[in-house]
Order: structure tokens, then C-alpha cells, then sequence
């Protein structure tokens, strides 16, 4: 008792070193700075504390007070501060920027809930993170203002105060003395320092059965992130865990119930003690309790969730857990109807998603005496009829074969996702095979999926098994449509799913409470498969319990449910397929292509991206992704809706329109994004001229009058906002030699957020500006508006040639051969330059000589790519495909073609991530899989392929990226019912001896300019006619249709 009082006195001790230097941070001169649309107040409180009253006003943006400070920092400190509010659940964030204001670093604490009663938040040096800025990274040493913002998350309106806020400069971090270790009693030859000599072999044991005490003195105040326990042969099945501070007062962090020994991971998050007691209370044996090491962690073994369990899955052979915690890139599609706000995803390994966040449905076989995992297989992915998105796995493992389809049905909103497990015998007798449905505390969506819904572990806190049926946090539902032989729960201190399956054992109990919401559980089937023959499984998961399709009423009602019979559920999955099978086929196949072999799959990765676009759009919300990009960008939508319109989608593009319009602000401008929360209020420039663009693309392919002029009070005010911020630039201030190059441009902004450092004036923004202005001076016209039109055009006219006036500027001045992206850099940028083509349609007033030049560099570039240069990139360079077929570059843009359908992961899926690693197995961000704006350049410079618009002289250009060996085919290739400005067109190319035949049909009418025609044929010695008569050929080899039907033949 003597060493345990003076180890209790010389704790005491800690609290006598001198309190660090504050420097108080808060005081007056806060101002605001909301996003645009969203209300803020900022005002003095008592004392020194400032508060923020906001509405966010069904917006999303943020509510920031912000304040000018001179602050060198010091080598050690903190930031310390007492806050109060009320308010929805929103980010928290605080900002410190350096004296540019360029640079920013900061601590986020997503979905904050702020307190009644002032309550203390320490931010740790730490936990300070450089957020953007030209900087690129590093830590803070000189701050120039600092910022309390509140950004939405579920929005709302609310007040925060905050109150003492300061920094604090800390001492050096004291050297830690050597650990010690005292115990409540030990038996001989088990002292308690054995606990943590890093021996294994060697234990603490108590002197005694009953209640035990385990203690160590880390020698100094340390942060740290949990503990390691390996128990000994007698252990405890219930624990505590104690911190302490000064070795005198203690709290409860952790308590272990229902342990089973082995070895014990326990989180302690962003924890701090100079003491750590393990009070070790029950146990199953009578034996003294054993602890064979006791480890103390570091803070990075729990910093979140995801690097904990990453940790735990250390402890089991691979195949236990999801690969990605093993630090691998796993891939997944998604699963869902036309329209519903709710996906899941499928991972290449089987695992199904029930949501966006939610846990995940884990498949594992035993089969002969042995477990198999997606580690002990042959994965081979797949989706139905090759194209549809109703995707498969199949693993194959010898002897045994389980084919998994997940298949969503129902009507938006009111949907429900089935998985059909088919377990297969492969040889001629019959085999007894265990199918294991593991519900898990895990996403599909890997960790590293930092945007949007982040990916990795998701809470499961409560499970419960009725009959065939599984209840996840009391929320969600999981049907087993056949009765399963077992089903059971499990907490993470009792061990996971796995570790039972891998002892031949399987979870006991019917439900349990994990409150480390790490919960897991499972349903068992036991099937007798015949020889050569299979047995079925089907699982229902409803996104919304009361809404699910009627089909599922049954298993998914209040009532007990024990499953139908195998026959009745399998009939029942079938005959769901079958109607999803042909309601997709019916949404796809409005354009029909006859392609050869080589190029089918060209076509079925068409269909499969439009069908993804549909299923990751919420109700007319078109969205590039269903989780990191669950949001509605003007950008994206405005040119994936060009893609729908030329696929005979007219009605989606029309609904996104109607829908995005009247989040345009009563100013004229237009945001960036939309998502739940509302309209965002990042200004990105492009995002005027995109939505003038999508107006009138729309009214161009459906002749909608009547469409148009209900968008035109959007028309005129988007005009002005645009023209309102071109003249910010045409001010003398812009004419003088330092700052000429941006005169007349649209003002700076993080654009297509490749500027998202520092914004720039961007010429992404200003061709898109440009679109938007022709596009308004059409839409009068169309609408006989003549003064407007005038009007619009003097606008245009004005601003294209300062914007063009520019781009020559900075080539001079940075002595460049190529387009820039912005005026500041003289940037390259290739695939962003793709926008003064389509739908900018600026070629012909381009340089030309820097307009080949920035394609050839971007070959260039390609090639070196290609010979193993570089780690990454990002396949909108699908959009230099079709510059290249505009710029007459027919076989480099194949080229180009070719290489990005390589990247196509997984192929079989017929999808791309927004980046693409060169090691597929890179465990770094990728962004939605399918990721659709990427999707849809696709399809653009696909169909380009076969016929384009070309604004110069207002034709449409027919087969100017077709290969040669394509048309010289056995049939040919042909396209029906392609979506043009002036109606649904056919065309077909097939050969004709040496040469080409190309024939026309369809549109309600002529295009200005006519039908250009472009086979792969050399330019030079060409000879062409049109339905028997001669057709003249331009120097380049075109010939121009003005009559259709037409038959055109054109020879070497």
C-alpha cells in the first residue's frame, strides 16, 4: 500500500507545472461572412464571446464570423474556447488563414450538436489540417484572421455563441519517465510489470480469485488511442478501463462485457493519461485473473473508426474482413431504380450496401470443413444481359460456385433492393454447403472516400433476429426470404462474425446491444446441393420499411415472419428480374445501334451509362454519384443532360431543367450545386452560361415552346448577372498593362474546381459564359423577341472578343504554343480547353495553330502516360476524344479511345471511378464508381463518333470519327433514331467496293447548313455522289447532303 501512495502522491505532482501563456483570440471587430442567401448576424455576447444568429433559408453554404489578427505561432499550442447554440446538426469549423488570407488550415467537426449550457472544445495543434490555398500544405506559423463558421449539414436556422476563446502556448512536451506497474496483489513469479515486458510468455496474475486491479504510470501526461489487453488462460469477461490524469481522480473509458479472452483491441479516441487502471471484474473461470501484456497505443491506432477496425482486422487472416481494411482499392457499382433518392452498391467481392452509410451484407460459404471468403476465391464480376444495371459475383472455388445478383425494384421512393444467392455443386455428388449472410458494421464504400457520405465502418448498435428477419439499429430491416437454420448477434468485445465462422462456431444470441457500434451477426442456410445442380437464397432489404414494393409485403410487414419456401422465393426473385430486365431494356434501347463485334462493347458501356445516370439521379436531381457526389452540379447536369437529349431522353433533361431553374437567385445567378440543403453558395462562374446552355439545348431537340418561354425570366436574368460580371472587369483598372489580360473576363472563381488553391480566371468559365450568351440570343429569336436578341447579341459579341482579345494576350506574354486554361497561369490544360469546342463552338475562331498544338501536346502526354509515366489521372479526357474527331483527327482520337476503355474498372462492370490509378489496388479516393459526368463525356464523344453539330456553318457532321475497319465490316455500322437539333437521325456506313456508303434518313428538318458528310476515306482523290447524281467535295473530302433520304457514295 506504501508504493501505491506514493505513486498516488507523485501523480499529485503533474498538476504543479505553471499554466501555459494564452493570448485571448476573441474580443470585438467580428464581421460576417455568409455565403450568398444565407442570413447571418454577428454580435457581441457578455464578455468577450461573439454570437452568430443564422438561417440558412433552405440553402446550403455557411454562416462565418470572422476576425483580422497579427499571431505568430509557437512551436507547441492549442486553441481553447466554451461554446453554447442551438441549432440542426451542422459542420463546425474553425479557420485560421495566414495574412494573404490564400492560405487556410482547419479543425472540422462534422455534424455538431451545439450545446445549451457553455460546454469547452479544445482543437489540438494536431487536428488543425491545411484545408486549400497556393501553399499546397505544411502547417500554420503566421495567422491573419480567424473564422467560427457554421456550415450546413441539415441547415436550419440557429444562433452559437462562443466565448474565451484562446490560444494557448505550450510547454515542450515533458520526457516520460520509464513505466511502472503496480497491481492490487500478485502472485509469485507474476508481477505486475510481466504485463508489459513485450514478453507473451511471461504474465500479471492475481494473488486471488475475485476482482482484480492492473495499474500503470506512464511516467508522464501522453495522448494516446487505446489499448491492446491479451489475456491469459483466466481472464475477465467483464472489465473497466480508468484514466487518469494525476494518478488521483479517475474516469471510466471503456467497458469490456462479454469478453472471450484472446486478445482485446479497445478504442480510446483522442485520449489523454498520465495512469491507465484495468479493474478486471467477472470472468468464467474461478481461477486469479491473467493478463499476459497490456500495450499501450498510439493516437493513430483509433483516430477514427475506420483506422481502429483496421487495426482489429490485422488480427484475423485476410478474407476475415473487407480488403479495403487491409489497405487495398475495392471496387463496387451501384444498385438502384430510375429516380429513388436511395442506392446501394454491390463490392467486386459480393458485399452488398444497404444505403448510403449503412452496413453491409457479407457473403462466406463452408464448404467441405473449410471456410471460403472473397480471399479463397476467383471473383468474376458481371451485370445482366451485359449492359443492364442489375450486377453479379460470381466466386468460384473449385468445387463450389456462388453467383451473387443484386437487383433493385419498385418505384422511386418506395423501392427495395433483393440479393439472389445461388450456391452451385460442381461435382457429381451431393455436397452439404453452409451459406453464411453476415450483416456487418461496414460500408462497401471504402475509407478513403472522404467526400459526401465518407466511407468504412458504419454503426450497428443494435441487432436483433425474429424468424427470418433481422432488425439494424431499430431502423432497417433484413428479410430472409427462405428460412434460414441459424441466425445470431454478436458484439465486437464478444468477438466478430468471422472469428466464430473461422472456429466452426456461429453467434448464440438472438440480439445485442454494442455500444461501441461495432455490432455484427448473420443469417446461416444449411443447403443440400445436388450433384451438378444448385440451391437458391434471397435476401430483401428495403430502403423504406412502410414503402416497399408490395411484392415484399410479407416478409417485410409486422407480422412474424419464417420465409417462404425456397421454390416460391426463387420464383419470386425471378420474376422480379424479369420485369427489371425489361423496363431497363425499354428505358435504353430508345437509340439503336448495329455495330460489329469489335464495337459492341463501345455500345453496351452506353447503355450501361446512361442506365447508371438514371439510377444515380434523385427524382429529377440529375448527380454524378451516389455517394462522395450525391449532389446536383449545373455543370455536370447541363452536359450530361446534352448526352440524354442525343439518346432520346428528352424528358429527364426537361425535369432536371424545370427543377434546377428555381434555384437560381433573384439576382440571375446561378449556382454551382444544389443537394438536400439547398443551393450552394460557392461562386463558380461557369455555372451562369451552363444553365443558359441547358435552356436552350433543351428547347434546340424538343421544339418546346412553350418550355421556352417559361424560362425566359430565367434568360434575362442570368444575361444580366453574366453581363453585370463581365463589366467588374472593364473598368480602367483592367486596362492597364499589369492587369490587361483579364479585362472584359468573367471574375475569378475555383471553375470546374481544378482552381479550387486559388481562384482564376478561368477560360473554362469564360467559353462557358460565351455558350450561355449565343445560346440567349437563340432563345430570343426562337421566341421572337427581336430587341432582346439584339440586345443579347451586342453583349456576346463584346464579350468574345475580349475573351479572345485575352487568350492571345497570355500566349504572348508566357510564350506559349497552346490554349491556356486561365489568364493568371498560362496553364495547360487540354481537357478543360475541350469546352471552346463543345459545346463552346469557338473552333473556328480560335488560333488555330494553338488550338492543334494543345491536342498534339495532349498526345504527347498520353504517350508518356501510356510508357508508365505518372500515377493517376481522370477520365474526362473522354472529352479530348471528341475534340479530336472535330479537329479531323480520326485516328488519334481511337487512340485516345482505346486507352481509357483499358481503364474501365472493373471492365466487366462497364464503369469508371473520377480517378483512375495506375495499381488498381491504390487505396487513395476515386470518387463515385460509376462516377456519371465521367460516364457522360463518354457518350458525348461516343456519339460524336457517328455525328456532331458543328456551329461554324450550322451542319451536322456524319461520320467523322468512325474507323474505317468498322464500316468495312460484314454489316457495317449503323445508328437509328440518334438525337439531333433537327430531329431523330439514321445513319449507316458500310463499303461499297473501295469505297464507302453512307446512307441518310430521319430528321423533322435540314439543318442550315446541311449534312456533312466525313467517311474514313483519305481526303485526297475522292470522288462522291448522292443518290446516282455528283457531290462535291471540299478540299478536306466533304460533301454536303441538303436533301433526305439520301444515299451518298463516295470513292477513292
Amino acid at each position: 500500500m506504501k508504493r501505491l501512495a506514493l505513486l498516488t502522491f507523485s501523480l499529485a505532482l503533474v498538476g504543479a507545472a505553471p499554466p501555459p501563456k494564452t493570448t485571448p483570440l476573441g474580443g470585438m471587430g467580428w464581421a460576417a461572412a455568409p455565403a450568398p442567401g444565407v442570413f447571418l448576424r454577428v454580435s457581441p455576447a457578455a464578455g468577450d464571446a461573439v454570437r452568430l444568429d443564422f438561417d440558412f433559408g433552405g440553402k446550403a453554404g455557411w454562416a462565418a464570423a470572422t476576425r483580422k489578427v497579427d499571431l505568430v505561432l509557437p512551436g507547441r499550442w492549442e486553441i481553447r474556447m466554451r461554446l453554447r447554440g442551438e441549432a440542426l446538426p451542422n459542420d463546425l469549423e474553425l479557420k485560421l488563414a495566414d495574412p494573404s488570407g490564400e492560405n487556410v488550415w482547419w479543425f472540422r467537426k462534422r455534424n455538431a450538436t451545439f450545446p445549451a449550457a457553455f460546454e469547452p472544445l479544445r482543437v489540438k495543434q494536431r487536428q488543425v489540417e491545411f484545408a486549400w490555398g497556393p501553399a499546397g500544405g505544411g502547417a500554420p506559423s503566421r495567422i491573419g484572421s480567424i473564422e467560427v463558421t457554421v456550415t450546413a449539414g441539415k441547415g436550419g436556422k440557429g444562433w452559437l455563441e462562443v466565448a474565451d476563446l484562446v490560444l494557448l502556448e505550450l510547454p515542450p512536451e515533458p520526457p516520460a519517465g520509464p513505466p511502472s506497474q503496480t497491481a492490487s496483489s500478485s502472485a509469485p513469479g507474476h508481477g505486475a510489470a510481466l504485463a508489459a515486458d513485450g514478453d507473451p510468455s511471461t504474465s500479471w496474475r492475481a494473488a486471488k480469485a475475485g476482482p482484480a486491479e492492473w495499474r500503470v504510470d506512464l511516467g508522464a501526461l501522453r495522448e494516446l488511442g487505446g489499448l491492446v489487453v491479451e489475456h491469459g488462460a483466466s481472464f475477465a469477461s467483464r472489465y473497466v478501463v480508468d484514466l487518469s490524469e494525476d494518478g488521483a481522480t479517475w474516469r471510466a473509458a471503456r467497458e469490456v462485457a462479454g469478453g472471450n479472452g484472446g486478445r482485446d483491441l479497445l478504442a480510446l479516441p483522442e485520449s489523454e493519461a498520465r495512469a491507465i487502471r484495468l479493474r478486471l471484474l467477472e470472468g468464467p473461470s474461478s481461477e486469479p485473473f491473467e493478463l499476459k501484456e497490456v500495450s499501450v497505443k498510439p493516437l493513430a491506432f483509433a483516430a477514427t473508426p475506420n483506422a481502429f477496425l483496421a487495426e482489429v482486422a490485422k488480427e484475423g487472416p485476410r478474407g476475415s474482413w473487407p480488403r479495403y481494411l487491409a489497405g487495398e482499392q475495392s471496387y463496387w457499382t451501384v444498385v438502384g431504380v430510375d429516380g429513388d433518392p436511395d442506392e446501394g452498391l454491390l463490392s467486386e467481392d459480393g458485399a452488398l450496401e444497404a444505403g448510403a452509410g449503412l452496413f453491409s451484407i457479407e457473403p462466406f460459404l463452408v464448404a467441405g470443413g473449410r471456410l471460403l471468403t472473397w480471399a479463397d476465391v476467383t471473383s468474376r464480376p458481371a451485370l445482366a444481359d451485359g449492359d443492364l444495371p442489375i450486377p453479379s459475383v460470381t466466386w468460384d472455388a473449385g468445387e463450389t460456385r456462388l453467383e451473387t445478383t443484386a437487383l433493385a425494384t419498385g418505384l422511386p421512393g418506395a423501392s427495395a433492393l433483393l440479393a439472389r444467392y445461388r450456391v452451385a455443386n460442381l461435382t457429381k455428388g451431393e455436397r452439404r454447403v453452409r451459406l453464411v449472410l453476415a450483416i456487418r458494421p461496414l460500408q462497401v464504400n471504402p475509407p478513403w472516400q472522404f467526400l459526401g457520405t465518407p466511407g468504412g465502418a458504419s454503426e450497428i448498435r443494435s441487432l436483433a433476429f425474429e424468424g427470418a428477419r433481422a432488425s439494424v439499429n431499430g431502423e432497417r430491416v433484413v428479410a430472409a426470404l427462405v428460412p434460414p437454420s441459424a441466425a445470431g448477434a454478436r458484439t465486437l468485445d464478444a468477438g466478430d462474425v468471422s472469428d466464430l465462422l473461422r472456429a466452426g462456431s456461429f453467434p448464440p444470441a438472438s440480439a445485442v446491444s454494442d455500444p461501441t457500434g461495432f455490432g455484427s451477426g448473420a443469417f446461416a442456410f444449411d443447403l443440400l446441393v445436388p450433384g451438378g445442380g444448385s440451391r437458391e437464397v434471397v435476401l430483401a432489404v428495403p430502403f423504406e420499411r412502410s414503402r416497399a414494393p408490395a411484392e415484399l409485403a410479407r416478409p417485410l410487414g409486422t407480422e412474424t415472419w419464417l420465409g417462404f419456401s425456397p421454390a416460391e422465393a426463387s420464383a419470386l426473385f425471378e420474376s422480379l428480374l424479369t420485369r427489371e430486365r425489361s423496363a431497363w431494356r425499354s428505358r435504353l434501347d430508345r437509340v439503336a445501334f448495329d455495330v460489329p463485334p469489335e464495337a459492341e462493347r463501345w455500345v453496351k458501356v452506353l447503355r450501361s451509362q446512361l442506365a447508371f445516370v438514371l439510377v444515380n439521379r434523385d427524382g429529377p436531381a440529375i448527380q454524378p454519384g451516389s455517394r462522395s457526389y450525391a449532389r446536383s452540379w449545373i455543370r455536370d447536369g447541363s452536359l450530361t443532360s446534352e448526352a440524354l437529349l442525343r439518346l432520346g431522353q428528352g424528358g429527364v433533361a426537361r425535369s432536371f431543367l424545370l427543377w434546377f431553374s428555381g434555384y437560381q437567385g433573384e439576382d440571375g445567378r446561378v449556382p454551382c450545386c444544389v443537394d438536400a440543403r439547398g443551393a450552394d453558395g460557392v461562386p463558380e462562374n461557369d455555372s451562369h452560361g451552363q444553365l443558359l446552355f441547358l435552356i436552350a439545348e433543351t428547347v434546340r431537340y424538343t421544339r418546346d415552346r412553350g418550355l421556352a418561354a417559361r424560362m425566359w425570366p430565367h434568360v434575362v436574368s442570368a444575361v444580366s448577372f453574366l453581363d453585370a460580371l463581365r463589366q467588374k472587369r472593364r473598368t480602367p483598372e483592367y486596362e492597364t498593362e499589369g492587369k490587361r489580360v483579364f479585362y472584359g473576363l468573367l471574375p475569378e472563381s475555383i471553375s470546374h474546381e481544378g482552381y479550387s488553391a486559388k481562384p482564376m480566371h478561368s477560360y473554362w468559365d469564360g467559353f462557358f459564359g460565351l455558350r450561355g450568351l449565343k445560346d440567349a440570343v437563340f432563345l430570343a429569336e426562337f421566341l421572337g423577341k427581336a430587341d432582346e436578341a439584339r440586345a443579347f447579341a451586342t453583349i456576346r459579341d463584346e464579350f468574345a472578343a475580349d475573351l479572345h482579345a485575352s487568350i492571345r494576350l497570355v500566349m504572348e506574354r508566357h510564350g506559349i504554343d497552346y490554349l491556356p486554361g486561365c489568364a493568371e497561369l498560362g496553364d495547360f490544360d487540354a481537357t478543360s480547353t475541350t469546352a471552346a469546342l463543345s459545346p463552346g463552338g469557338e473552333e473556328a475562331r480560335l488560333p488555330r495553330a494553338a488550338l492543334v498544338r494543345t491536342f498534339e501536346r495532349y498526345l504527347e502526354n498520353l504517350a508518356k502516360r501510356e510508357a508508365g509515366e505518372g500515377d493517376s489521372y481522370t477520365p474526362y479526357e473522354w472529352r479530348n476524344v471528341g475534340a479530336l474527331v472535330r479537329l479531323g483527327r480520326r485516328e488519334e482520337a481511337l487512340r485516345v479511345a482505346e486507352s481509357l476503355l483499358r481503364d474501365l474498372r472493373p471492365a466487366e462492370w462497364n464503369q469508371w471511378g473520377e480517378v483512375v490509378w495506375r495499381d488498381p489496388r491504390t487505396p487513395k479516393f476515386i470518387g463515385d464508381m460509376p462516377h456519371t459526368w465521367v460516364g457522360s463525356d463518354f457518350a458525348r464523344s461516343f456519339l460524336d463518333l457517328f455525328a456532331y453539330e458543328r456551329e461554324e456553318d450550322s451542319s451536322l457532321v456524319v461520320g467523322a470519327g468512325l474507323p474505317e475497319r468498322w464500316v468495312r465490316s460484314e454489316r457495317g455500322v449503323s445508328v437509328k433514331g440518334l438525337g439531333t437539333p433537327y430531329g431523330p437521325l439514321d445513319v449507316s456506313l458500310a463499303a461499297a467496293g473501295t469505297g464507302v456508303r453512307v446512307r441518310l434518313a430521319g430528321l423533322r428538318a435540314l439543318p442550315p447548313g446541311g449534312l456533312v458528310v466525313r467517311p474514313p476515306l483519305p481526303a485526297i482523290q475522292r470522288t462522291a455522289s448522292v443518290d446516282g447524281r455528283p457531290l462535291p467535295l471540299s478540299p478536306a473530302g466533304e460533301g454536303v447532303v441538303r436533301t433526305l433520304p439520301a444515299e451518298v457514295v463516295v470513292r477513292p
